[in-house]
């Protein structure tokens, strides 16, 4: 007898699932279609605003940013840096040389100060960019070019940044 009782509450307890199961797919079954695609058109609806509205911020912030980088320009060269010391050097050590040439001459021509020369100001940093610093790797290290024109850029904060001269 009591195999058969555990046999009933287990069938009973398949159709309360079952039932259980019936009874919601009812409920969905309730809900129009057409509610559903226009809820779902809605969403969509509101993701894309969300989406334009970020996208036009970003523009915004963009055109400012391009803005203050044109106005935080204090002075602006262009320079053709002989790099042909480099090739003093053994082939290994030519492209390093040819970037240490490359600040020192930035350097000597721009006026940064030294550490040793301020006296509690912040010193004058040089940053290159990645396009001078490829453009000398271009051909490994041991061929550098023989030469390079460079744009040097200093702001008003005495950051002096290299870029590649346009056309190069």
């Amino acid at each position: 007898m009591e195999k058969t009782e555990k046999i009933d509450e287990e069938e009973l307890k398949e159709k309360e699932t079952t039932e259980e199961i019936s009874e919601e797919e009812e409920k969905v079954e309730e809900t129009p279609i057409e509610e559903v695609e226009t809820e779902e058109r809605l969403e969509e609806a509101e993701e894309e605003a969300v989406e334009e509205v970020t996208k036009a911020e970003e523009e915004e912030v963009k055109k400012k940013e391009k803005e203050e980088a044109e106005e935080e320009i204090v002075e602006e060269r262009i320079y053709t840096i002989p790099l042909s010391r480099a090739w003093i050097s053994p082939p290994k050590r030519r492209a390093p040389r040819a970037i240490r040439i490359v600040k020192s001459f930035i350097q000597k021509h721009m006026k940064i100060k030294t550490e040793a020369e301020e006296e509690g100001e912040e010193p004058e940093k040089l940053v290159l960019s990645n396009e001078v610093n490829q453009k000398i790797w271009s051909r490994g290290i041991k061929e550098p070019p023989r030469n390079i024109r460079v744009r040097a850029v200093k702001d008003k904060e005495g950051v002096i940044t290299v870029y590649l001269a346009e056309g190069d």
